[in-house]
Order: structure tokens, then C-alpha cells, then sequence
């Protein structure tokens, strides 16, 4: 069983969310066990402040390596525990990571906060830095959330796993649509294929709207995607049918 421990500022941010959904189910099936810890009560300080100002001056406070280092100590790890830091310096996070990821037996996550952390943290006490995207967040608990939930939902028997086989990014582009009943509502149909009961058409439909997805909203997916012959001539029919759509 996969074990994660999360340290934070916040545990009132992770609690709730982990309770629910997947993530929650996945912990009462005890096929995940998650621990959030509160860095903060490791604190040395007398009024349990764990940031200060930084030297050399600047604004903003920084988090101090005092707490995150006992917190970890206080960890039983394994030999194989895997250290992570959300940080928006880190390497972007995509689902070949969040499978990486998965196959580990026990990570610990340490969300950073205000300003950020004192360096020794990322230098000395951190295995792997990870960020989300080019952009910053007020505290890490967010991303270590995303983290979680990828990882989670990758597991043995958490969910079917052909539910995530085809999902954008596991195929190593976007996934093509998906529609339910009805069949027509309000003059917007499912497309004919879709009812038509032929598998092969519809494996055939399902494979060119993947493409066209992927060309149309992230081809840059497709410059290290391995194109079948199929999908070769299916990306030809995609790329001429748009341009005669654009031309309309």
C-alpha cells in the first residue's frame, strides 16, 4: 500500500479534500494511507512561528529549515521515500510523472508557503522539485492536492483501470469526445456514428477526433507522438478538412 505524508501550514486545506471523491474511498479501501502534518507544530519557537526575514534582506518572509527538518525526521521512512517539493522552480508535472510517481511506495510532499523556504530545504532535505505550471500560487497545498489526486487515481483497483488508459496525456495525446443520452437535445445531436452499433467505425471515429483534438488544441503533442501509418492518413484527412472548414 502506497503511503504519502503531507507537510504543511494548512492542514484545513488538505483534510476536507481527501475525504472525498476517489481519494477518499481509496483511503477507507486502505489502498492509499495519507498522513497530513502540520510542520508548524514542530516548531522550536515559543509561539510556533516558523518564518522569518530573509538575509540580505527583500520582502516577503521565508519559512525556516528548523520545522520542515523535524517534521521529516519524525517520519518513519523507507529507503526507497521519495522527497517532493512544489515549487513553481520545479519540473513541469504532466501524467508520464504522475505514472512515474505511482509506482512509489511511500512520498512525502512539503508545500511551501508565503514568500517560499529557506534553500537548505531544496538543497539538502528534497529529492525532486515539481511545479504545476509557469505561475504562482500563495502555498503549495494546491499542487500537492493535484499531486495526490493524479498519483491516486493510478493506483491497482482504485478505479477501472481502462478508465484511465485512454484519458488525454496516458495515450500521449488528448482524448476524443464523449457523449450520453439523449441522442438530440434541443437540435444538438450525438454524431451518427456514435448510434450507428458498428465498433469499427466507431474505434475509427474515436482515434480521428483524438487526432483532431490534439492537432487542433495542443499540437505540439503530436512533434513526440509516434504516428501510426492509420494515424498518419487520418491526420491528412484531419488536416484537410480543416482547411477547407477555414476557408468557409
Amino acid at each position: 500500500m502506497m503511503r504519502i505524508d503531507i507537510l504543511t501550514l494548512f492542514p484545513e486545506m488538505i483534510e476536507p479534500i481527501i475525504k472525498e471523491s476517489i481519494i477518499g474511498k481509496a483511503i477507507k479501501e486502505n489502498k492509499i494511507e495519507i498522513h497530513v502534518i502540520n510542520f508548524r507544530d514542530f516548531s522550536n519557537n515559543k509561539h510556533n512561528k516558523v518564518d522569518d526575514y530573509p538575509f540580505g534582506g527583500g520582502s516577503g518572509m521565508l519559512i525556516g529549515i528548523q520545522p520542515i527538518y523535524d517534521a521529516l525526521q519524525s517520519i518513519d521512512k523507507k529507503k526507497t521515500t521519495k522527497v517532493i517539493l512544489t515549487t513553481p522552480q520545479g519540473q513541469p508535472f504532466n501524467q508520464m510523472k504522475a505514472e512515474e510517481l505511482s509506482q512509489e511506495e511511500h512520498l512525502i510532499i512539503i508545500c511551501g508557503h508565503y514568500e517560499g523556504i529557506d534553500d537548505r530545504v531544496r538543497e539538502h532535505l528534497v529529492d525532486e522539485e515539481i511545479s504545476i505550471g509557469d505561475y504562482v500560487l500563495t502555498g503549495g497545498e494546491l499542487p500537492a492536492l493535484i499531486l495526490v489526486d493524479a498519483i491516486i487515481r493510478l493506483l491497482p483497483e482504485v478505479i477501472n483501470e481502462s478508465s484511465h488508459q485512454n484519458d488525454s496525456f496516458s495515450t500521449r495525446i488528448l482524448e476524443h469526445p464523449h457523449y450520453t443520452r439523449p441522442a438530440e437535445f434541443q437540435g444538438m445531436k450525438v454524431p451518427d456514428v456514435l448510434l450507428s452499433g458498428n465498433h469499427k467505425l466507431i474505434n475509427r471515429y474515436r482515434m480521428k477526433e483524438s487526432l483532431r483534438n490534439t492537432y487542433l488544441k495542443r499540437p505540439d503533442l503530436l512533434k513526440n507522438y509516434s504516428l501510426t501509418d492509420k494515424e498518419k492518413k487520418l491526420l491528412q484527412e484531419i488536416i484537410d478538412e480543416e482547411k477547407q472548414n477555414n476557408k468557409k
